[in-house]
């Protein structure tokens, strides 16, 4: 069968007007991997509690990093699309798992040039409900419907791989133009629940002590995944305890989010001394509005208001040469060595 690469991100509203903002986050948020209720209670949290004013907020945030060419998360993921088929003798099709382009169109793109077996890559290195889980479901849900004959399997989560990792921390060194104090790693947040519906094995306790004993739970526990990617990128650059740390963005509503809050994280870092600050935010290998406007603008504002001197935003992965390059080999493996990556 001939084999293709679908490249997928989370997806981005086709404008920064109010009625594409509202018609995205209606599709983001009525699925019941992000917010994980009965189809009833998730439609009247959505329609009643959220969509009524939450859009012209959320419109107002994209219009301040909108680019000429459109969504920078969108861009990016097109460049993105583009410097990996140019390293590659197979076609290659970008999707989104909300809004546009979508899944579907991925797919039907490649199957309109003959591919029956697709590596579906997630753009995202760590494991969720709301993004991995949801992508799969998703993808299998498109390929039953329109696609039978075309085989589908999954690159999985990349938080610690030696590439990955090695990446990061290219990166990580090269965003760091000055010396810093302290290093902040700023993963996107979940609901705690989230981390206790995905453990299959019964051992998260969402603390430390759960997540450095060895466990199968690790294979589906977004945190660990984020503490580990820490870790690794910590130890790659030799740096000490206590010159860096991990916390957690984008809360929504009043439900228990994983801990620490990167906004209560910058505040506490700025009043305690620390004047130099470089963030990243590894849970995402493309900027987006959650890193151009919530860190590089919003955490930035935190940070100098709390008495902070210095504020570095690291960019996200994103078309960096090394970046292309591993990815791009990642592909090759399974082309040419016939690697299932299916989970």
């Amino acid at each position: 069968m001939k084999k293709g690469i679908l490249l997928v991100n989370i997806g981005s509203p086709d404008s920064p007007s109010v009625p594409d903002v509202r018609r995205y986050l209606r599709e983001f948020l009525s699925d019941k991997g992000v917010i994980d209720a009965s189809y009833l209670m998730r439609k009247f949290i959505v329609e009643v509690l959220i969509l009524p004013k939450r859009p012209k907020r959320s419109a107002e945030a994209y219009r301040k990093i909108w680019w000429d060419e459109g969504s920078p998360l969108i861009v990016i993921s097109q460049q993105l699309k583009k410097a990996v088929s140019e390293r590659l003798s197979v076609p290659v099709s970008l999707g989104m798992r909300y809004g546009h382009p979508s899944i579907r169109s991925g797919l039907e793109e490649l199957y309109m040039q003959q591919v029956r077996e697709v590596l579906v890559f997630p753009l995202y290195p760590h494991f969720a409900m709301s993004t991995s889980e949801s992508l799969m479901i998703k993808a299998f849900r498109v390929r039953r419907r329109y696609f039978k004959d075309m085989k589908i399997v999954f690159f999985p989560p990349f938080y610690q791989f030696r590439n990955y990792i090695s990446v990061l921390g290219e990166s990580i060194t090269t965003g760091l133009t000055q010396g810093v104090d302290h290093l902040l790693f700023s993963y996107h947040g979940l609901p705690q629940r989230h981390i206790y519906e995905t453990d299959l094995m019964g051992h998260c306790r969402i603390n430390d002590y759960c997540c450095r004993s060895t466990s199968e739970s690790h294979s589906r526990c977004y945190r660990y995944q984020c503490y580990e990617t820490t870790r690794r990128a910590a130890a790659w650059h030799g740096l000490p305890l206590g010159q860096y740390s991990t916390s957690f963005q984008s809360r929504l509503g009043n439900d228990s989010w994983l801990k620490p809050y990167t906004d209560k994280t910058l505040e506490a870092l700025g009043k305690s001394g620390v004047k130099k600050l470089a963030v990243v935010a590894p849970a995402f290998t493309s900027d987006c509005l959650e890193t151009l406007e919530e860190l590089a603008i919003g955490g930035k504002d935190i940070f100098l208001r709390s008495g902070g001197e210095v504020f570095i935003y690291i960019p996200c992965l994103n078309v960096q040469e090394a970046w292309v390059t591993v990815l791009s080999n990642w592909c090759k493996i399974w082309l040419h060595e016939k690697v299932d990556f299916e989970l």
